[in-house]
């Protein structure tokens, strides 16, 4: 079989062409309208947002990584504080506790969705008790699109007096019992870098709450601090506004967000029919709906360059999310590691590997990329 034509890991340019026309026209109406800081479409996008996960209210901002800032901030969290978080997760997820002067303890993940595991949330608890550390809050990651396993993190919260953060950069709009993430936790933040399935087109962020109070304090934090006015200065803030244009574009995206909800479902399917005898595929847990922000695989760690470069000589682009676990990259190597170590999220940073995904795969595009990742695991030609 011979490739369909260039093959993106993401394709962002078939959703454009799908809605072309209305998002010039969304952008120019912002341009023309001349709000381009904190515009009539801020409010709109922040009302539908919270509409749509069912959170009380939303508020926009730079980006995923300020979105999480903001919370540890509306809770005054600082130096001597703690804040459980994955290992195997992006550096921004512990980036901000450290930016704070507060101190991330990395906890171990659940081995078969990559998401923090609660059974492990006891250890870093203890780890942060030794260290001389007041436990704050705990950053839960929907990692790969899969939510969190929210219950008992949400008990192991209430029963110790912690905050839970959930950081949904790349599960924002998955299905967690009945509940959308963005409605879950304390807080909920969101990335809208282009490459999420909920993306604009540059950066931006968001941060969800049902909390009056915590609505209150980052309206103000994420303008400088502002009181009445943006020259009244009650705390100490930071700039960070979605712009205008964006919420423009995002308007518009989260208009067919549902309908790309259900195509990446098919995607994945199809994904997982076609290599599940071969290789180790996405585990969703029954109670829960993905959003597929990447279709991942696990490769045996031998395995895994060969693969790589098997595919790369056949067009198709692949990525790994992550190569190395936070707590063993140079930055974090002198934060607190729960228990005696992170072995499983050791491991499967070795193993980790995922394919192209998004709501515009084609089939015919699909059985390509599934043929060349068997004929790369098995070492067999598929059939001509």
């Amino acid at each position: 079989m011979n490739p369909p034509g260039p093959i993106d890991f993401i394709d962002l340019k078939a959703q454009r062409r799908r809605i072309g026309p209305a998002m010039d026209e969304a952008i120019l109406a912002a341009v023309h309208g001349g709000q381009y800081i904190l515009g009539p479409q801020v409010g709109q996008f922040e009302t539908k947002l919270a509409t749509f996960c069912g959170a009380r209210h939303a508020i926009g901002c730079a980006n995923g990584t300020d979105a999480i800032t903001l919370c540890l901030l509306a809770l005054g969290i600082g130096p001597g504080d703690a804040v459980i978080c994955p290992s195997f997760t992006f550096a921004a997820t512990a980036e901000v506790v450290a930016g704070i002067r507060a101190t991330p303890v990395f906890a171990e993940i659940d081995e078969a969705t990559y998401n923090l595991d609660p059974a492990g949330l006891g250890a870093a608890l203890d780890t942060a008790r030794k260290n001389g550390l007041v436990p704050r809050a705990v950053i839960a990651v929907d990692l790969f699109g899969q939510p969190a396993d929210y219950d008992p993190i949400e008990a192991f919260c209430a029963e110790n007096g912690l905050t839970l953060i959930a950081d949904t950069a790349q599960g924002f709009g998955a299905h967690y019992k009945g509940r959308i993430t963005g409605s879950i936790g304390h807080f909920a933040t969101t990335s809208f870098f282009p490459a999420k399935p909920l993306g604009c087109y540059g950066d931006g962020g968001a941060v969800l709450t049902h909390n009056e109070e915590h609505l209150a304090i980052i309206r103000s934090l994420h303008v400088h601090g502002k009181g009445e006015d943006k020259y009244d200065n009650v705390r100490i803030g930071m700039n960070s506004r979605l712009d205008t244009i964006q919420a423009a574009v995002l308007l518009l995206k989260l208009a067919v967000f549902a309908e790309e909800f259900e195509a990446r479902q098919a995607v994945a399917r199809r994904y997982s029919d076609g290599l599940k005898d071969v290789a180790v595929t996405p585990y969703i847990a029954p109670d829960r709906l993905s959003t597929w922000a990447q279709y991942t695989l696990r490769v045996a760690a031998p395995r895994r360059s060969g693969f790589v470069a098997a595919l790369k000589e056949k067009g198709i682009p692949t990525a790994i999310y992550y190569p190395k676990s936070l707590h063993q990259q140079t930055a974090y190597k002198g934060f607190p590691v729960a228990g005696n170590g992170l072995p499983i999220s050791e491991r499967v940073s070795q193993e980790v590997v995922s394919l192209p995904m998004h709501a515009y795969l084609d089939e015919a595009t699909q059985a390509y990329i599934i043929e060349a990742a068997r004929s790369a695991l098995t070492g067999k030609a598929a059939a001509a």
